[in-house]
């Protein structure tokens, strides 16, 4: 199932792992622990994200199961109804 917001999210974990990679090399390079720090923060932000997607196509699978749910027993409603009407 691929969904609106898929390619948004690859897309933001890409460039956050980039930067972290980038910051990185900088920050030793140079010697700046600032840097460092910053790629640190740019790959937990990337594990963030993939966590966070993980957890919204969850929430969207319960949300199906539960739809598919409520339109089963919608049917067997239906069918109640109608089979009381007939028998009236």
């Amino acid at each position: 199932m691929t969904t609106p917001g898929r390619p948004l999210a690859t897309f933001a974990v890409g460039f956050l792992l980039l930067d972290a990679l980038l910051l990185a090399w900088a920050g030793l390079e140079l010697r700046r622990s600032g840097l460092v720090a910053g790629a640190i923060a740019c790959a937990l932000a990337a594990g963030a994200v993939v966590v966070l997607w993980r957890r919204y196509r969850r929430t969207l699978a319960d949300l199906d199961a539960g739809r598919a749910e409520m339109k089963s027993e919608a049917e067997a409603i239906r069918r109640l109804l109608r089979e009381k009407h007939l028998q009236n």
